[in-house]
């Protein structure tokens, strides 16, 4: 694999990736997860850390995990334990986070994507290291008007996957690219809402820069990196820093550092802490996590059909190109959208243009997900259907897709007999409504055709004479005289063999 460099230093990224655990509790207590009560109304005595109290682990927490580790080819430990973490934060109620150190409960794995390189889609895989069950602390708030800062517990013990990267990313593209596929994978799995605006999926960049050949250079880490927006203007900032910092003469040390969207700058924090610095330890309250192999099994029995799995088996049985099949495996919603939509229409690869085309260029304008889809499945389907029997073109297609996605294909149906629920009746009813119905009479196609070749003799000498253009204008002039409404196919064909 060729290495792109910059400014002649190699890029180096690895990524650690908070995961919230989507549970209705926390992990060691009984306190609710719900987002956005008031500060401090969800926090127990066990989260507070009150004389007395004991942590219980949470078994849906757990399953999230093996969860994880099966879709991501990694070994589930039948043993792992708990470490306390030691650290003083006012948010951080114990004094220490409870989390786990030597023995992770998910180990090793790989997340693959693919990423576009020039005109190729390139397959990238990134390594993991590991997914560790921890808890998270609470939320300082900080108030400008009045000077002052509060504590907010709710968050704390709030059940979290750390999922740790090796340094396997070399750019930018690639970074966002893994982020992104991972938080495909946790949300398809059904582990984590993904909402990365309340902190349910929070990255933090490790980056280093280095000479070709060189040993890994001194990596400075990108805290709670909570938009992929913001993801790639603070690696991209960051890389250029330290590569400027470099070339000035200065060492780089690590630190933890924040990344500032308003000046788009990152700006250190902290020193960054080593694991010695936190005196781990095995915690006391908490026997070894057991995972038997007949709980995996039970838990693998639950699993959906994963996104590679998923898309491997478009290609086959749809002979899908590749591309199409990992774009339309983004999600669960839109596969069973694309799936819905190719069981009335059968035709696999119309439906795939359809829905990466027009289907989510709409989506995306209207930043809305498939949840609010305006044109059903069993519509776009029947729609596809007319264009594959030739009752409409391609362009036609489009005019009646705009009037489902814009409720007008309803209004027509009201006065037009179209039993309600009856996709196929509603599109035929628009198609007729609107005039879109393709020329499929040769008859008539020909004698316009008869016209326009009487009425063109330049173009006609010009298509005789080797020229491809002349002969696009000329149906052109077809399609103009028909009103759109010759088939474009068959126009080529009749024409082809008037002109021969």
């Amino acid at each position: 694999m060729t290495v792109k460099l910059i400014n002649g230093y190699e890029v180096v990224i690895g990524f650690e990736t908070h995961t919230q655990l989507a549970t209705q509790s926390k992990i060691f207590s009984r306190s609710s997860t719900a987002f956005g009560a008031e500060p401090n109304t969800q926090a127990s005595p066990v989260d507070l850390a009150l004389p007395g109290t004991l942590p219980v682990m949470n078994k849906k927490a757990v399953e999230c995990a093996i969860k994880l580790g099966l879709s991501l080819g990694s070994t589930i430990a039948p043993r792992s334990i708990f470490a306390r973490k030691n650290y003083f934060y006012p948010d951080l109620p114990k004094g220490y986070q409870i989390s786990q150190f030597e023995i992770p409960v998910v180990q090793g794995g790989e997340v693959s994507f693919y990423l576009e390189e020039g005109k190729e889609n390139v397959l990238k895989t990134v390594r993991l290291v590991r997914a560790h069950l921890e808890e998270d602390a609470g939320k300082s708030v900080h108030d400008e008007f009045i000077g002052q800062s509060g504590i907010d517990l709710n968050r704390a013990g709030t059940p979290l996957l750390e999922i740790v990267t090796e340094p396997d990313m070399r750019s930018t593209a690639e970074a966002v690219a893994y982020a992104k596929e991972l938080h495909k994978i946790v949300t398809w799995i059904g582990i984590c809402d993904g909402n990365m605006q309340e902190g349910s999926f929070r990255c933090d960049a490790n980056v280093s820069v280095r000479k070709p050949g060189q040993p890994l250079g001194t990596r400075r880490e990108i805290k709670n990196l909570n938009s992929f927006k913001f993801m790639q203007q603070a690696i991209d900032y960051e890389i250029r820093w330290q590569i400027e910092q470099i070339e000035d003469g200065h060492a780089i040390q690590q630190a933890t550092v924040l990344f500032d969207p308003d000046t788009g700058e990152t700006r250190a924090m902290r020193t960054k802490e080593d694991a010695a610095d936190y005196r781990y330890f095995p915690d006391p309250d908490l026997p070894p996590l057991v995972v038997a192999e007949s709980w995996v099994n039970e838990v693998k029995a639950t699993m959906p059909e994963l996104p590679r799995a998923m898309a491997a088996r478009f290609v086959e049985n749809y002979s899908l190109p590749e591309y199409d099949a990992t774009i339309l495996t983004q999600s669960q919603a839109v596969a069973a959208y694309f799936e819905d939509t190719t069981a009335v229409c059968k035709q696999a690869k119309l439906a795939s243009n359809w829905v990466m085309g027009e289907v989510s260029r709409r989506l995306n304008m209207e930043e809305i997900g498939m949840d609010a889809v305006k044109v059903s499945s069993a519509q776009l389907g029947a729609m596809i259907a007319r264009i594959s029997d030739g009752t409409i073109s391609n362009n036609a297609a489009r005019t009646v897709f705009e009037a489902l996605w814009t409720g007008d294909g309803e209004a027509v149906a009201l006065n037009i007999i179209a039993p309600p629920g009856n996709a196929e009746a509603l599109i035929d009813a628009l198609i007729e409504a609107k005039g879109l119905k393709q020329m499929n009479d040769t008859g008539a196609l020909e004698a316009i055709i008869d016209e326009v070749i009487a009425a063109n003799p330049g173009n006609v000498e010009q298509y005789r004479a080797g020229k491809d253009k002349a002969f696009n204008a000329l149906v052109g002039q077809v399609m103009k005289a028909s009103k759109g409404k010759a088939n474009p196919g068959q126009v080529n064909e009749v024409l082809k063999a008037k002109l021969a």
